[in-house]
């Protein structure tokens, strides 16, 4: 019996080393190109910041709210590290409930994700996730935050009279993702384990069509695990200023709540990613897709249409009318 020469150990052995050789020379393009941009982004905005008259302006607003709260720190990380989150989190996600409530107004329901779910959405269920989502955070971020206090007053420079330049609260930023994507992918899949998804996860995938606010809909100890403590290493690890755990907080919970939200509205970034994964359950585990990559937990998205929908937005034509679903086979 003849061996096809297309299938044998050294045909199979020199397309895998194909296949890497060109990952590794897209993969190279992509992060040198990034890199390039990224380091062009970083300097012209620091110039931009620091030159005309924001820095100053900024220093000069920090100076005055730290005379103000006359130096109480633990007041200061309140409003920082707590409330500022919070009103973004909830104002963000007051506009995206009125649309999910009533249905309007048009231009945000009509980039819906996943048509005809949450048209409207289900009020008792709506309910139950608010309800859980404040308990999360008076009874479960809240503790983490007064723990968190004193490791950043054991830096000595979180409430520094001098802010961060721009340019290092950018690469402060990259770290806290980098960060925040290593730790919530996998305690992400770890919750994913039979025995923690059953008691522990299986309350947040109650909804397989997520709105914004079910981003903190989460058994407490998923809450501590998978949604606080990525979100927190970071700053803690770097001894950061308050004024860059108040931006950083408030993007993190802005950014989940859009991943959540079930809209793919212009300009803001694609919930397409983690939306796949509420409905499939077992793909998109991370946040920015590099692990899952990796990890090869991203193969059956690969092949959708969600994938092709995920980019930025750049017109007024919802994704799911340009890029629609393949009509289903009937039975």
């Amino acid at each position: 019996m003849e061996t096809d020469p297309g299938h044998s150990p050294t045909a199979k052995l020199q397309k895998q080393g194909k296949k890497l050789s060109d990952a590794l020379r897209i993969s190279a393009y992509v992060f040198s190109t990034g890199l390039l941009m990224f380091t062009a982004l970083v300097n012209a905005s620091s110039w931009l910041m620091q030159n005309i008259t924001l820095g100053n302006f900024w220093q000069t607003a920090w100076l005055e709210f730290y005379d103000y709260m006359e130096g109480d720190e633990w007041t200061i990380f309140l409003i920082g590290a707590a409330l500022v989150p919070a009103l973004a989190f909830w104002g963000f996600n007051g506009i995206l409930l009125v649309a999910d409530i009533t249905g309007k107004p048009t231009f945000i329901t009509r980039y819906r994700i996943q048509l005809g779910k949450n048209d409207p959405v289900d009020r008792k269920k709506l309910w139950k996730a608010i309800y859980t989502a404040l308990g999360n955070q008076f009874f479960v971020s809240f503790p983490m935050l007064v723990a968190m206090f004193y490791i950043m007053q054991w830096w000595e420079n979180t409430f520094s009279k001098e802010l961060p330049t721009f340019q290092w609260f950018l690469v402060e930023l990259s770290i806290f993702t980098v960060i925040e994507e290593i730790l919530f992918y996998y305690t992400h899949r770890l919750v994913h384990h039979p025995v923690l998804y059953k008691h522990i996860h299986k309350k947040h995938h109650e909804w397989t069509a997520p709105i914004g606010v079910v981003s903190i809909y989460a058994h407490p100890i998923e809450h501590i695990v998978s949604n606080t403590l990525p979100v927190m290493t970071g700053p803690m690890i770097m001894g950061s200023h308050i004024v860059s755990v108040s931006a950083w907080f408030s993007i993190a919970l802005v950014t989940t709540s859009i991943s959540h939200c079930g809209y793919h509205l212009p300009l803001l970034p694609s919930p397409e990613f983690h939306d796949f994964h509420h409905l499939k359950f077992n793909q998109c585990y991370g946040v920015l897709g590099v692990l899952d990559f990796l990890h090869g937990t991203d193969k059956m998205f690969r092949q959708s249409k969600a994938f092709e929908r995920h980019k930025v937005l750049l017109s007024l034509t919802p994704l799911s009318e340009s890029i629609p679903e393949p009509p289903k086979k009937e039975e």
